[in-house]
């Protein structure tokens, strides 16, 4: 069932509660070093502004754990905003109660407000009713645009649209039906990329995954465990050992499931993950026992884009190594030059992938770049999100 969309909306003159995600990086000064997360939500608020609505938006920011943490107002996305639309955001000291009440109330047709950090308020988190009714009774119409955090059962994710008319902003709307759309209906050959440290946090991915993709590629720190699995040493390297059993089901599965599992052939050691280190590259049998595999080699960045240069369907989530210090990026960075040459679709499921494809240059060489990598896995788990599930459905 396909979830309503702003554009079903009738906006004019209404206002609307626009739940987006400005949970942006900010340095010691207070400056946003990174407004993607502003930018996305854009779309939305500039249709609603075009519309004639009144537009009020609700964020959370950081962890304050329903306390006011003076550090972790969105004093600084509101003047970020201003700037990027070209008027005034009124950015007010709380998300709820009368003085919030009044300034909605004298809102007229195109303003923009943003409420004060919902997480300021411990019932947020908690989905408390109440909270979200209060919420609710600021506005006509819930929009929801932020897909990052759509994984939770927030009041301000889930709880208010029990209250009043519930739509996806254009955010929510492309990244549900990119990911559906690439789920159920494929291009093939479909390669699946899996990184990052520990197979348990992708096992539900996978499993998932591994009924639908022509290629399953793993790399980064759990590809460890598949080595030790298979009774090659890793050394000092990262690695589950408690999960053998499972990577070792995990391959029987592939192969009854007659889908190509890839695994590194070679790897980049150390004696210690730092940017000073000595290097080498070695075979996977033959990592030193005083050495961590830390990133995956050339060769294995060959055997990758050779099966890459095949596909139709490309979905990455994660890593190939120890993408945040330098030299061990090399291998994420060479499989995503890998991905951007593939001649179809290719999609960047959030986290460490997003800025790997960024630190390369080459995000507008991808399909689609999701902006939430905890709620992209839930949903490549085929998970129900509770952010998506409130939303009312299309007639």
């Amino acid at each position: 069932m396909q979830k309503k969309s702003v554009r079903d909306m009738d906006v004019k003159d209404k206002a609307v509660l626009v739940r987006v995600d400005f949970n942006v990086p900010l340095d010691e000064k207070g400056v946003i070093t990174d407004d993607t997360r502003i930018r996305a939500s854009l779309p939305t608020i500039q249709y609603l502004l075009a519309e004639k609505a009144k537009v009020i938006l609700v964020s959370h920011f950081g962890r304050p754990k329903g306390k006011v943490n003076e550090r972790e107002r969105l004093t600084p996305a509101a003047e970020h905003l201003a700037k990027l639309i070209g008027q005034p955001v009124k950015k007010l000291d709380d998300c709820i109660g009368p003085e919030v009440e009044a300034t909605v109330q004298a809102m007229t047709s195109g303003d923009v407000i943003l409420l004060e950090n919902v997480r300021f308020h411990a019932e947020e988190e908690k989905n408390d009713q109440e909270f979200a009714q209060k919420l609710a009774s600021l506005a006509d119409i819930y929009v929801n645009d932020a897909f990052g955090t759509a994984h939770r059962a927030h009041a301000s994710t889930a709880g208010v649209a029990q209250f009043i008319p519930a739509a996806a902003g254009f955010l929510m709307d492309r990244e549900i039906s990119t990911l559906s759309r690439v789920l159920a209906a494929p291009e093939r050959p479909f390669v699946a990329i899996m990184g990052g440290a520990k197979v348990a946090d992708k096992i539900g991915v996978i499993e998932n995954l591994m009924e639908k993709v022509d290629c399953l590629i793993i790399g980064g720190g759990m590809a460890n465990t598949f080595f030790y699995a298979q009774g090659h040493e890793v050394g000092k390297s990262l690695c589950e050992k408690d999960k053998a059993d499972l990577a070792l089901s995990i391959l029987e599965k592939a192969k009854k499931a007659g889908v190509q599992m890839l695994l590194p052939v070679d790897v980049v050691v150390a004696e210690k993950l730092d940017s000073q280190a000595e290097t080498s590259v070695c075979a996977i049998s033959d990592i030193p026992e005083n050495k961590a595999a830390l990133d995956i080699g050339p060769e294995s960045i060959d055997v990758f884009a050779r099966t890459l240069a095949e596909a139709k369907t490309v979905l990455w989530n994660g890593p190939m190594g120890a993408f945040e210090v330098e030299p061990f990026d090399q291998g994420t960075i060479g499989v995503a030059h890998a991905v951007a040459k593939v001649q179809g679709e290719k999609i960047i499921g959030g986290g460490d992938s997003v800025a790997a494809v960024e630190k390369a240059g080459l995000s507008d060489q991808m399909t689609h770049i999701s902006t939430g990598g905890g709620a992209s896995l839930k949903f490549l788990e085929g998970k129900a999100l509770p952010g998506v599930v409130s939303l009312h459905d299309k007639a």
